[in-house]
């Protein structure tokens, strides 16, 4: 009997000393305390994690009951990356509501090799302040908006973000600039850069890519490029796509400078925003006396030095 009742007196204090920590660990940390704190949640960061941080920033009791709180009430898949404005005198629930909304910054992708359009397309949708007109400021820096992963505030306009990437893109080509073998200009490396990213899936054949459309320019010979096509036919409505993916005869006939069909020479701007790989590939193109090129069914790119040798490839791997 006495077992018993010493097993039930423990019981019930383990009870209540799970409900008095469940209710200290909702508090505030600080009632009296509303000095703001930015608070930033990173990309792909889970709720431990995130548990964990606001308690090493002294706003929340407890990383535990936190991260408990929020499966239970089904806020962790509702937590946002971004960056927000909190305080000690929140409770555990009020800072897990928070971090669901009013963000003061967004977190915003561009991935390698898109044109301007295409990150408008991203701003669009992401950012509140986004308006039609940012598209022509965006194609007028096309090349310089450097891929990245940005902290952009959601007030933000126009200026402020091309100056973001643009800064972004200075840096990161100044880094690898000094390496630079290549004879090009800066202005024409980013350009061949953008061709590259358009052209070769693997990093390995970037270099190999940058060196074939040099040696084309080197004998003043038509850089033949797709991607240079698709750049000029721009917006895609069946398929949606910015990039035509099969090409007619007629879309090869189209006068433009950006047709590398008819033309001689590098594009008049650059047809993406080229990521550094693509990036060190222009400025260090590999040393080659390949002048074609075809991308097989896999994606590997297949080089010749004679049209005999890239028809033969064509033959080869059935393109």
């Amino acid at each position: 009997m006495k077992k018993l009742l010493v097993l039930i007196i423990l019981i019930v204090f383990f009870a209540a000393s799970t409900v008095l920590w469940w209710k200290n660990g909702l508090k505030a940390v600080d009632p009296k305390d509303t000095t703001a704190k930015i608070f930033v949640i990173k990309k792909g960061q889970g709720v431990r994690e995130i548990a964990n941080q606001l308690k090493q920033e002294g706003l929340i009791k407890d990383p535990i009951v936190f991260f408990l709180n929020t499966k239970r009430l089904g806020l962790d898949k509702q937590i946002q990356a971004g960056d927000f404005r909190l305080n000690p005198s929140m409770t555990s629930v009020e800072v897990a509501q928070n971090l669901t909304h009013g963000m003061l910054d967004i977190w915003v992708t561009i991935p390698e090799g898109k044109r301007a359009e295409e990150i408008a397309d991203v701003l669009e949708e992401k950012i509140p302040t986004y308006q039609p007109d940012w598209r022509e400021t965006l194609v007028a820096n096309e090349g310089y908006l450097f891929p990245d992963t940005y902290l952009i505030p959601k007030d933000a306009n126009i200026d402020m973000i091309v100056s973001l990437m643009k800064n972004n893109f200075e840096r990161k080509f100044e880094s690898v600039k000094t390496k630079k073998i290549s004879s090009l200009s800066d202005e024409d490396i980013v350009k061949v850069a953008s061709l590259v990213e358009r052209e070769a899936k693997h990093a390995v054949d970037r270099p190999m890519v940058a060196s074939v459309i040099e040696n084309r320019l080197d004998i003043d010979m038509g850089l033949q490029i797709d991607a240079t096509v698709q750049y000029l036919l721009g917006y895609q409505p069946q398929a949606k796509t910015w990039w035509k993916k099969a090409l007619t005869l007629d879309d090869l006939t189209i006068n433009s400078p950006y047709n590398t069909y008819k033309t001689t020479g590098l594009p008049p701007t650059p047809i993406s925003n080229p990521g550094l790989s693509a990036i060190k590939a222009a400025l260090n193109p590999s040393k080659t006396d390949y002048i074609y090129y075809i991308s097989d069914k896999n994606g590997v790119n297949r080089y010749a030095k004679t049209l005999a040798e890239h028809n033969a490839n064509i033959k080869k791997y059935g393109l």
